[in-house]
């Protein structure tokens, strides 16, 4: 029996690169696909960083408010315009030196300091109506800005802002103060225990809404812009600080400041509502105090972060006035007292 040969077929030159065509497009598919999944990838990275970047950023630049108005306008207290150095010379700063009502030779000066995103008026407090009763009480008062309400200059958590309050303690000392009281707010009263650490020049301190910067009260601040998770974005604000800002938050000494045993007075004064900073660590700090320090605490329960004063304004001026006094008559020894007052 005959068989049929098997019968060839001829493939053009077109059918014959159709196969190895195939293939490279599915290889070229697939690098386009990888290469853009790198892209956004790295697109999404780069947004991520850069966000973290404008974070680090805003938190040393906080939006400062101008100046609306002045001690002989608010409340008729003749003043100088005053300009003085950061103890190391980094900064110069502006400010108010108020003459007490009936000036004496060898006198006492109040040194206000000021909180985070606010200048020497702190108007949400409010520093003139303290102003205006230290003057009639016969207190010399310097109002001074620090150095970051100045547009090219950083916020630092304290560090050079410590500095800076050590210049208006010089200045008031070479005004002929004999006594100088610091009386900070929020992240003012912070920065006046990094200065604390640095002087004896200091005789006594009131510290109102204390805030510290450590790694969760930065936290908590980086909410206020963005609500964003703890980790990676702590560690990426860390990383990004010093690189845009020149200094790392890890100079703060934020667990010395805590530990440490003050050689002066301070009245310590808390709001146990304050949402900002932890009503607790100033407990703590006040806890560590020497039985013989002359330390007080007054914790407010039903207040926020510096808003004691304007709900409590007979207590808050009877309490602060009266340790002001009790130190300027017992050389700076006032007996030690907790109070909460409601």
């Amino acid at each position: 029996m005959e068989t049929n040969p098997l019968s060839s077929v001829q493939l053009t030159p077109a059918q014959i690169e159709t196969v190895p065509n195939r293939s490279v497009l599915v290889r070229r598919r697939v690098k386009g696909i990888l290469i853009a999944l790198i892209s956004v990838l790295l697109l999404f990275f780069s947004l991520v960083m850069a966000f973290h970047a404008y974070v680090a950023w805003s938190l040393a630049r906080p939006h400062i408010d101008p100046l609306i108005s002045n001690p002989t306008l608010t409340f008729g207290a003749p003043y100088e315009d005053i300009q003085f150095p950061s103890l190391n010379q980094s900064s110069i700063l502006s400010g108010w030196y108020i003459p007490a009502a009936n000036p004496v030779p060898n006198g006492k000066t109040v040194i206000f300091s000021h909180g985070y995103g606010g200048n020497r008026e702190e108007i949400w407090v409010p520093l003139y109506s303290l102003a205006q009763e230290l003057y009639k009480q016969n207190y010399n008062v310097l109002m001074f800005d620090y150095g970051y309400v100045q547009p090219k200059i950083s916020a630092t958590g304290g560090l050079r802002e410590s500095q800076e309050l050590l210049g208006a303690v010089k200045y008031a000392k070479d005004k002929g103060a004999e006594s100088v009281y610091v009386w900070g707010f929020s992240m003012g009263a912070g920065t006046a225990l990094q200065a604390a650490l640095q002087t004896k020049e200091i005789d006594g301190m009131i510290l109102d809404s204390t805030f510290i910067l450590e790694p969760e009260t930065m936290y908590h601040n980086m909410k206020q812009i963005a609500n964003l998770p703890k980790f990676p974005s702590l560690s990426l604000v860390h990383l990004f600080f010093p690189l845009i800002n020149g200094v790392s938050l890890n100079q703060i000494p934020y667990d010395k400041v805590k530990e440490a045993q003050y050689p002066m007075p301070i009245l310590f004064i808390h709001g146990m509502q304050d949402q900002r900073a932890p009503y607790e660590m100033v407990q703590q700090i006040f806890n560590n105090q020497s039985a013989d320090s002359s330390a007080q605490l007054w914790l407010s329960p039903n207040d926020g972060h510096e808003l004691i004063f304007k709900a409590q304004k007979k207590s808050y001026l009877t309490v602060t006035m009266g340790f002001l006094q009790s130190m300027v008559e017992r050389g700076n020894s006032p007996s030690v007292h907790v109070s909460k007052a409601s």
